[in-house]
């Protein structure tokens, strides 16, 4: 990872040249992609542990509702044994903090019927999945909270990476800015022109990965934001899970987890419409085209474009790929 302003490497005359400022700034502008995508793996997992938090509360809910209604059955009876004789040994130990004591107890007290017995065992077994179930809600408030943090901070993460850009780009002179914002302006217009020119030899390609694909070759030039899906701005992930919802796939928005759907192949084996996965933990997506080229949203400062990988994808190692 680049270590911010210091990581900037002098030119001969003691400055940075423009093209190494560029290449400092595309670096945070792609650790900042990559800090997104944690924030958006975070978002999708604490969407998902919320439901089951949700889920779970109703089922203690009803597990209380239940375990109430055979402490009011237990008291009924207890009355009903009162009034026709005393509460006995079984009721006090029916009663007592731990009814488990009567349940040892229950074959050799004749105080309490059988139908009394399988009303305490009723309760005594809800008593305990209620209590399972409480336990179960008390875990998942503490992942939901963890998950909660690490969002923050992954986000916070991103904006951090772009504040170091806007630093290095405070540092320059007017001109230099000019400069600069005409080179990366040129340098996306070249890639959008040979973007459009490889997607013209794209045709032909059948089912999900073909409706994906054109889907996505349709949004070349379109900016790349933080957590975007379309329909003017993208980030990685959210191009992919559109391109697949067109072909009728469903797909969370993190790259992360899009990575456990479909089929795994391995690089030697992809065909187009593969999305393709990098890094550790996993922080870039793209659909591959053929060729060893994918279309992808790649970061801030570029737009949706078609681009070249191998075994690597710039620092990022190729980790995955999963066919649709």
């Amino acid at each position: 990872m680049v270590a911010g302003l210091t990581a900037l490497v002098p030119s001969a005359q003691g400055a940075p040249s423009l093209s190494e400022v560029q290449r400092q700034v595309n670096q945070l502008q792609q650790e900042a992609a990559a800090a997104a995508e944690g924030a958006q793996a975070a978002k999708v997992q604490l969407d998902s542990l919320n439901r089951t938090l949700t889920g779970i509360r109703q089922q203690a809910s009803v597990q209380g509702q239940t375990v109430a209604q055979l402490r009011k059955s237990l008291g009924a009876i207890a009355i009903e044994q009162y009034k026709s004789g005393g509460l006995g040994q079984g009721l006090e130990l029916l009663f007592s903090s731990d009814p488990t004591l009567y349940l040892s107890a229950a074959g050799s007290l004749s105080a309490v019927t059988r139908r009394k017995g399988i009303q305490l065992r009723k309760f005594s077994v809800a008593q305990q999945r209620l209590n399972a179930t409480t336990m179960t809600v008390n875990d998942k408030v503490a992942l939901v909270r963890a998950t909660q943090a690490r969002l923050l901070a992954q986000s916070a993460q991103a904006q951090s990476k772009l504040k170091d850009v806007q630093k290095i780009l405070a540092k320059l002179k007017v001109s230099d800015r000019i400069r600069l914002a005409k080179l990366t302006q040129a340098a996306n217009d070249r890639a959008q022109k040979s973007s459009l020119a490889f997607a013209k030899t794209t045709g032909g390609i059948s089912g999900r990965a073909g409706i994906a694909i054109r889907f996505a070759l349709k949004q070349i030039g379109d900016r790349y934001v933080f957590g975007a899906a379309g329909m003017v701005y993208w980030d990685c992930s959210g191009l992919t899970m559109r391109a697949y919802q067109a072909a009728g796939v469903s797909l969370p928005h993190s790259a992360a987890a899009q990575a456990n759907y479909g089929r795994r192949v391995s690089l030697n084996a992809l065909k187009p419409g593969d999305i393709v996965f990098f890094g550790t933990p996993i922080s870039h997506n793209g659909i591959y085209l053929g060729g060893g080229r994918m279309v992808d949203a790649p970061h801030t400062g570029a737009r949706v474009r078609v681009e070249s990988f191998g075994s690597y994808f710039g620092r990022e190692r190729f980790v995955a790929a999963r066919r649709f």
